[in-house]
Order: structure tokens, then sequence, then C-alpha cells
């Protein structure tokens, strides 16, 4: 499982209502090219700053970063915003830690880095 936060910066908004056609936009596009859910989680009542909230499944850990990483690329090449910051987290969760013999896991969830 991974998920990632974006933040933008639209240049040239001048109003709540063309920031919301700029994130509208960007979040239709991904919808429509990566199985992924993203939503405006941040910056709702700015006019030019968003922070985007994207997340994915899957049984891969690297799988799940690709295509993370590939939503980045994919909204930054949409030239619709600035990219200003990005931070991706990838989760691995011991769900059947007692049919792999695990019998040490103490059920805890973790990122990627601390495994």
């Amino acid at each position: 499982m991974g998920a990632a936060v974006v933040e933008l910066h639209v240049h040239g908004s001048r109003s709540l209502k063309e920031k919301r056609g700029v994130v509208r936009s960007v979040t239709q596009r991904v919808r429509n090219r990566f199985a992924v859910s993203i939503a405006e989680i941040g910056g709702q009542d700015t006019w030019t700053r968003v922070q985007l909230g994207v997340s994915t499944v899957g049984s891969d850990a690297q799988v799940v970063r690709r295509v993370l990483d590939q939503v980045i690329d994919f909204i930054e090449e949409l030239h619709l915003a600035e990219l200003v910051a990005q931070d991706v987290e990838i989760l691995r969760l011991p769900l059947h830690a007692e049919e792999d013999g695990d019998d040490d896991d103490d059920g805890e969830a973790g990122t990627e880095e601390e495994r």
C-alpha cells in the first residue's frame, strides 16, 4: 500500500473557482490514466496552494512505488501547476503473519524505511 502527498502552486489563479478548475483537471486526468485514488487534502481555502493525496495498493512494494512516482511525474508534465513538494510512503502490513510462520511479529504496520 502506498500514499503520496503532492503540493502544487497554481500560478495566476485569482479565485478559488479558478483553482478548483485546475484541481478538477489534474485529478480527473490522473484518474483516467492510473488506477489510484486522488483527492484534494489541503489548501482548500487558498487561491494558489493545493495539496493532493494519492493512494494505491498492490502486493509488490516496488510496483506501488513506481506507480506513485509515475503519477507525480504525470502531474508535473501537465504543466497546470508547479510541483513544490512531494512525499511518498510505502506501507507493508503483516496481515498473514501466522500463515508464513513468523511468530515473533508484533502485528504492527511499518513503513518501507522501518523494515
